[in-house]
């Protein structure tokens, strides 16, 4: 089996970084670039933080890494989630600065270039807010016929929110990027909280790997294990997970690869762009004939112990 050729949009916190180390070391992901983005922190943030995890990792190839956008499309911009991913986006934790550096192409012109000069054969994974690929479409719209797939990390439609009592983060911090987005005719996949917040890693999950993984890959452990110390602490307090954290950003891409451990529903939605209490809210028309929004495919079950298993056998 080819490996899937992907890129990565990513606003690089705790949880984006470890879908990032995941997509270096499967066997079934060739990574073709990453772009980045505002969200959990700010654009450059996220490029420097992207930049020191290749350096980490020490691919075997170069993987550029790009600028996109550092507002929404329409709105102001939001708080950063320092209270979620700590004021640099990995939890205080600091890596070794990289020798490389973020690519003069912007994030947006990158995707429609790539996606131009391999038309069918891209993958891409967003992990942060939807802008980078609405000022895509914006500048390339035959992009849908262009791009394989594109699955979001975002939304919800069973669970409740976790920035409002029915938004996730990645739309709500774009709303009107996002239903761009839904409405685009891409082959869209949505990984939300349906599925992520059921698929999490442990503090067992983490001992269990610094066990098996072998010497080159300690260092990555390392910083898995004092990043995610962090992240659950704010889940103990916001969610009372117990030394435990979903893997939200990781499910996306494991999806992308291992499709077969979610289950799927044809949905027809769009993004709420109007209410102040509603705004991101992925709005799905489950009526027996749809007449609202457009169709994508939404995760609505996962087999969350061996999504979690996938996850972890990378790094052993």
């Amino acid at each position: 089996m080819q490996p899937t050729r992907m890129i990565i949009d990513a606003d690089t916190g705790i949880d984006d970084a470890l879908a990032i180390l995941f997509a270096l070391r499967s066997p079934r992901i060739h990574l073709e670039a990453i772009t980045t983005c505002f969200g959990n922190i700010a654009t450059e943030q996220s490029a420097e933080n992207t930049l020191r995890l290749l350096e980490l990792a020490a691919p075997e190839r170069r993987i550029p890494v790009a600028l996109g956008a550092r507002k929404p499309l329409v709105r102001p911009q939001r708080e950063y989630a320092v209270h979620v991913h700590g004021n640099n986006g990995l939890g205080g934790v600091e890596l070794p600065t990289s020798r490389q550096q973020p690519v003069e192409e912007p994030g947006p012109e990158l995707i429609c270039r790539m996606a131009r000069e391999n038309p069918g054969q891209l993958t891409l994974v967003t992990m942060g807010r939807l802008t980078n690929l609405a000022l895509a479409l914006e500048l390339e719209p035959q992009l849908p016929t262009l791009l394989k797939r594109v699955v979001v990390m975002g939304g919800t439609v069973f669970a409740p929110g976790n920035v409002s009592p029915v938004a996730e983060a990645n739309l709500w911090g774009d709303p009107e990027a996002a239903d761009r987005v839904f409405s685009a005719g891409l082959s869209l996949t949505m990984i939300g909280l349906d599925v992520t917040l059921r698929t999490r890693i442990t503090r067992s999950h983490l001992e269990l790997l610094q066990l098996k993984a072998p010497e080159a890959v300690q260092p990555v452990i390392r910083f898995m294990q004092e990043s995610l110390e962090y992240y659950f602490d704010f889940y103990r307090h916001s969610n009372f997970f117990m030394d435990s954290a979903p893997l939200h950003d990781p499910l996306a891409v494991i999806a992308a690869v291992h499709p077969e451990l979610l289950e799927y529903r044809p949905m027809h939605v769009r993004v709420d762009c109007e209410s102040s209490l509603c705004a991101g809210m992925v709005v799905a028309d489950l009526r027996p004939i749809p007449k609202v929004g457009s169709e994508i495919s939404v995760a609505v079950n996962v087999r969350e112990e061996r999504a979690v298993g996938r996850f972890l056998s990378v790094f052993e």
